[in-house]
C-alpha cells in the first residue's frame, strides 16, 4: 500500500527538481528520501524518475502518476480543513504562476496583500513569459491573458483585456504618429517571439474587418517586460497588454496610438487543476484576485479608450506592497 508520505515526496521532488532538496523539507534525510522513492517505484511496478547527479525528469508513467497524486493530496489536505477550524483559512505555501510584467504589476502585489491577511500563509511567486506546465511544476493557480489551451485546467476570468499599439514620446516626435495600420511599415516595431513559436502578429479591428499585420523590426525580444523597457526607452513601437502599459499611459510615459482601430477583446484569465476540491489556499486566492482585478479593470481599460469618445481617463494606480505585505510574503527559489 503506498503511503501519503511516499507521494508528498514525489510531488515535492517533482517541484523541487531535487530529492535530496525535498527530503530536506519533509524532514528526510538524502539517504531516506532515497529509499522512499525506491519503495514507491518498486511498490507502483514502474520507474517514475529518471535520476541525474544534476537533474530529476518524469518518465511518461511518471508524469501521470504526478497529476493523479497532486489531486489526491490536495483531496486529503480539504478533507483535514473541513474538519478542522481552519475550515476558512489558508494556510501552508501558496504556488502562483504569471507573465512577468503582469505579474510584477498586478499578481506580485496581490499575492503579497493576501500574504498580509493570512498570517499562517507562505507565498511562492514564479514570473516567467513561457508557458508553464501546472502539474510539472506543482503551481496551484496561474494567471494568463488569452486562451485557454490545456483541457485538464479550468478558468475564470477575471477582466477584460486587449492589446495596444504605443510609443514613448520622444520616439514619436522623431518619427511621427502611425495613422492606419499600412503606416507601420515605416516604424520601427518592437517584435514578441517567444521561443519555438512565431513571432507575434498585430491584429486590429476596422470597418472592412480585422487587420492582421506582421510586423518586422530589429529589435527582438522573447519576454514581453523587455519589449516594455525598449519601447519605455524610445526604441520603438510595441503592441502590449493593456495590463501592462496602462500605469504608463496614464503617466505619459507611453501614448496609445490607433485606438479607434482597437484590438480583438480577450481576457485575464486565473487558471488551476481541474478537479473538485481545491485547497482553501487556492479557493481564497482566487476569490482574492478576482476582486482586486474587478476594482481595477474600469480605469484600466480607459487608458487606452479612443481620443474623443467621452470616456472620463480615470488615474491607473497599481497595487503596492506595504511594509508587512513584504515580510509575509515570502518568495521561495524552487
Amino acid at each position: 500500500m503506498v503511503e501519503l508520505e511516499d507521494m508528498q515526496l514525489f510531488v515535492c521532488a517533482v517541484a523541487r527538481g531535487s530529492l535530496s532538496a525535498a527530503g530536506r523539507e519533509l524532514g528526510f534525510s538524502p539517504a531516506v528520501a532515497s529509499k522512499r522513492m525506491t519503495r514507491l517505484e518498486t511498490a507502483l511496478g514502474v520507474r517514475l524518475l529518471q535520476r541525474s547527479s544534476r537533474r530529476l525528469t518524469l518518465t511518461g508513467e511518471g508524469a501521470t502518476y504526478h497529476e493523479r497524486c497532486v489531486a489526491i493530496l490536495a483531496d486529503v489536505s480539504e478533507a483535514e480543513l473541513a474538519v478542522s477550524a481552519g475550515q476558512a483559512d489558508a494556510r501552508g505555501t501558496l504556488h502562483v504562476s504569471a507573465p512577468v510584467d503582469l505579474g510584477r504589476q498586478w499578481v506580485g502585489p496581490a499575492a503579497a496583500d493576501f500574504a498580509a491577511m493570512h498570517p499562517q500563509l507562505g507565498v511562492r511567486v514564479s514570473l516567467s513569459d513561457r508557458v508553464v506546465d501546472l502539474f510539472e511544476a506543482g503551481v496551484d493557480v496561474a494567471v494568463r491573458i488569452g486562451a485557454l489551451a490545456d483541457a485538464r485546467l479550468v478558468a475564470r476570468r477575471l477582466a477584460r483585456s486587449r492589446r495596444v499599439l504605443c510609443g514613448a514620446p520622444a520616439y514619436l516626435a522623431r518619427r511621427g504618429h502611425p495613422r492606419t495600420p499600412a503606416d507601420l511599415d515605416g516604424h520601427a516595431c518592437i517584435v514578441l517571439q517567444r521561443p519555438g513559436m512565431r513571432p507575434l502578429s498585430w491584429t486590429f479591428r476596422t470597418e472592412q474587418g480585422l487587420h492582421t499585420v506582421r510586423p518586422a523590426g530589429r529589435l527582438v525580444a522573447d519576454s514581453g517586460d523587455l519589449v516594455r523597457d525598449w519601447a519605455l526607452a524610445g526604441h520603438g513601437l510595441a503592441f502590449k497588454s493593456i495590463w501592462d502599459v496602462a500605469a504608463d499611459i496614464d503617466a505619459g510615459r507611453l501614448v496609445p496610438l490607433l485606438t479607434d482601430l482597437p484590438a480583438p477583446s480577450s481576457a485575464v484569465n486565473v487558471l488551476y487543476p481541474s478537479r473538485r476540491f481545491l485547497p482553501a489556499r487556492a479557493r481564497l486566492f482566487v476569490d482574492f484576485l478576482q476582486q482586486r482585478f474587478a476594482a481595477h479593470e474600469a480605469a484600466v481599460l480607459a487608458a487606452a479608450a479612443p481620443h474623443g469618445s467621452g470616456e472620463p481617463l480615470q488615474r491607473v494606480q497599481r497595487p503596492r506592497m506595504d511594509h508587512r505585505a513584504r515580510r509575509l510574503a515570502t518568495l521561495r527559489s524552487p
